[in-house]
């Protein structure tokens, strides 16, 4: 499993060398996307990620910081279809996103540029809930989402703000998406191989002390989403990780890919 991060910064100013959050779970027959801020499929296609491998997207709310680029995102798909002379390798790209008007507005976007944005393959959208909402025909995955508190949320409609938890290949790898910390134990209940948490809301020694403090079972944390104040002292940021949390810690770069 590889994990590919062409976005790491929060919705902060404009950074040099940062672009909002993204990320892609690649496995052997298909790349599954993780929020697509600005950027991300410029970057991916840099990278030498095969836009046409893409199966689905998994937005986590739909701030401009978390979907800013996937029109750019579903129009590169497109383009590569062109470009290679080539079908993606899913029939169907489904998008997993909590607000369904904005992939409407996206679409709109789309159908008012050149072709229509017509395609020999759809684009479906896909509602979010607590729930197991993707089960891969092509490679070992499975991705469950988890609500979180980060968006205001009125009893009897529908939760706007999700975590993922994704298993592949035997691991669990878990993003927060943008959370509170007390919705942390709920996604973070079971084993996880590989935690990806935001910094733009938290300080890291707030996050590890959290996770340490109520023995949550992590092996490997990734900081993802980067706020001004990681971003400013990246070495200050180790040290605050390295202090508090026991197991592998890493801040995410753009452009960058790990393997599990």
């Amino acid at each position: 499993m590889k994990l590919h991060f062409f976005g790491t910064c929060s919705g902060t100013q404009p950074r040099a060398g940062r672009h909002h959050v993204s990320f892609a779970v690649e496995l052997p027959n298909g790349v599954y996307w993780f929020d697509a801020g600005e950027n991300c499929s410029y970057t991916a296609h840099l990278m030498g990620v095969d836009l046409l491998n893409v199966r689905s997207i998994f937005i986590s709310h739909c701030h401009m910081d978390h979907v800013g680029g996937l029109g750019n995102l579903l129009w590169n798909i497109r383009k590569q279809t062109w470009v290679k002379k080539l079908q993606p390798a899913a029939d169907n790209i489904k998008v997993f996103i909590p607000v369904r008007e904005t992939f409407d507005g996206v679409m709109m976007i789309l159908r008012n540029t050149e072709g229509n944005f017509e395609t020999q393959y759809t684009v479906s959208p896909h509602s979010v809930d607590d729930s197991l909402c993707y089960v891969s025909e092509a490679d070992d995955i499975t991705v469950s989402a988890v609500h979180n508190n980060h968006l205001p949320h009125d009893e009897g409609t529908d939760w706007k703000s999700f975590s993922y938890i994704i298993k592949a290949e035997g691991r669990r790898v878990v993003y927060s998406g943008d959370t509170r910390l007390e919705d942390i134990p709920s996604i973070l209940k079971d084993e996880t191989d590989l935690f990806l948490m935001e910094t733009g809301h938290h300080s890291v020694s707030d996050v590890c002390r959290f996770i340490t403090g109520n023995s949550l079972p992590v092996k490997r944390l990734f900081f993802i989403h980067h706020g001004n104040r990681v971003m400013d002292d990246i070495g200050q940021a180790y040290d605050d990780a390295r202090a508090n949390f026991g197991g592998h810690v890493a801040f995410c770069d753009d452009g960058t890919t790990f393997e599990l």
